[in-house]
């Protein structure tokens, strides 16, 4: 269930990036968020 909590967040912040609503309202951080989180799961697998 995580899982799909998990996704459904990150899609919608990367279809906020692409649409340029996280560069409005200055929150770019959030990619580099989602970076971080998906980050050791690439190192453990």
């Amino acid at each position: 269930m995580l899982f799909i909590l998990y996704y459904v967040i990150a899609i919608v912040v990367l279809v906020m990036h692409f649409t340029g609503a996280l560069a409005r309202y200055n929150m770019e951080w959030l990619i580099l968020v989602l970076a971080v989180t998906v980050f050791p799961a690439v190192i453990y697998l």
